[in-house]
């Protein structure tokens, strides 16, 4: 039987990669991108980490260094990144045919019926396809399990000897010993913070610690997820590669708010904007949502202003995708806990009780027209397929506004090269 082959693709610096892709400029330059309302860094160039900057620091702190090293920043640029995603899992795609896309930058592919081939090789041919066709760096880790194979792409990243891509299916065991003995416990998936405290506690510090570890000692300790975790980092596969990406048993939309809100026909037109995104997303994976919740809160870092936050959660007679349906209950509880006289900051939906659309019970006692759900349907699979075809929002609900000027800020944003004809990229 073939030893198992899994590698895990990981774009390096994502974010900031896909600003460089249209901006050559910005190569070998401090970059950072930054969250909604461009209020902390959540992306930041090789030479911007040297510089101790952290991930997730609000942007405004780090304003010194700005100035001194000419850090560039820019806003989020989410349908460019979205757009790049989907270009390297297409490539992906190409070079197996088990695949798992793990997140926006992040993928996992079993190259186990590739074993014949010299698979660091391979590694470094998916690496350089990448970069020829869409000018992104990657690393590559190979490994007989997923956390080994994403302990091999960190290995990738931070050895330069391994030239991004890492096999630890090729090292020896002093090697993989060596490297596993450098590398703190934290780093493994799935240990954070707390786990990883804990662990110091009982003197295991390294990866090596970890590996050896005392299983039933694990188990006691942390339960059967750390113990699959030690498992793994032995080359016993305890995590089966999701081909299929599971159904999200929770949505939620929201964003911190562009300017100071006060007026509950702003905090309605972002709610209402915020579910018509979330039944997209649920109509998408065919899904029904069988209650909702809404929240607003005021700016908890500005204690001298009054603070106020309420949420409220709504049961839904019926389980239902349709847009209609759901924001006029969310306004419906927006109505309940708003409150005049705060300055709100933020306001978002949940949709909960997701099923799957085939698992629909039908209320016994309704009294509706039993057409109205097909012509709802209808209506929705319209609104989607327009909003795909013209661009986000092309059909949208009257209740979402149209200036929308509670919006995130986006002061810093670039065009988007490769969705929208008028902002695609000039070459002279």
């Amino acid at each position: 039987m073939a030893a198992r082959a899994i590698a895990l693709v990981d774009c390096n610096n994502f974010y900031v990669s896909c600003e460089r892709v249209f901006q050559p400029r910005l190569e070998h330059k401090p970059v950072v991108v930054l969250s909604n309302n461009d209020g902390c860094v959540v992306a930041r160039s090789s030479e911007v980490k040297a510089l101790g900057v952290k991930m997730g620091i609000p942007f405004f702190q780090i304003q010194d260094l700005v100035r001194q090293h000419k850090i560039m920043a820019f806003s989020s640029n989410y349908a460019l990144y979205a757009d790049m995603s989907n270009r390297v899992m297409s490539i992906l795609a190409q070079f197996s045919p088990h695949q798992e896309i793990y997140s926006i930058d992040e993928c996992f592919l079993d190259l186990t019926s590739f074993n014949r081939l010299d698979l660091t090789a391979y590694g470094q041919q998916i690496r350089r396809r990448i970069h020829q066709w869409l000018g992104l760096p990657v690393c590559v880790g190979i490994a007989s399990t997923k956390t080994l194979a994403k302990l091999a792409n960190h290995i990738a990243k931070k050895n330069p000897d391994f030239q991004s891509v890492c096999n630890l299916n090729t090292l020896s065991p002093a090697k993989t010993d060596a490297l596993f003995s450098r590398i703190e416990a934290g780093e493994v998936w799935g240990v954070g913070r707390r786990i990883r405290e804990r662990l110091s506690e009982m003197g295991i510090h390294r990866v090596k610690d970890l590996r050896d570890a005392e299983l039933k000692a694990i188990r006691s300790q942390f339960g059967v997820v750390l113990e699959r975790t030690v498992m793994e980092l032995r080359g016993t596969p305890c995590i089966s590669l999701e081909e299929i990406a599971p159904a999200k048993q929770q949505i939620m939309s929201s964003r911190s708010f562009g300017m100071p809100v006060f007026a509950l026909k702003d905090l309605q037109e972002a709610v209402s904007s915020y579910m018509t995104r979330a039944a997209e997303k649920l109509r998408r994976q065919h899904s029904l949502a069988g209650a909702i919740t809404v929240y607003i809160h005021t700016n908890p870092h500005k204690v001298r202003e009054p603070q106020y936050q309420k949420s409220i959660t709504l049961p839904l007679v019926e389980s239902t995708d349709n847009t209609l349906t759901l924001v006029n209950v969310a306004l419906i509880g927006l109505e309940y806990i708003y409150r005049p006289g705060y300055c709100y900051q933020k306001a978002g939906i949940m949709l909960l009780n997701i099923i799957h659309a085939d698992q629909k019970q039908p209320d016994l006692f309704s009294t509706a027209n039993p057409q109205i759900p097909a012509k709802s349907r209808d209506m929705m699979r319209c609104m989607d397929h327009i909003n795909a075809l013209m661009g986000k929002n092309t059909v949208r609900l009257a209740s979402a506004g149209i200036e929308q000027d509670w919006k995130a800020r986006t002061d810093r944003k670039s065009p988007n090269y490769t969705t929208r004809w008028e902002e695609l990229a000039i070459t002279t």
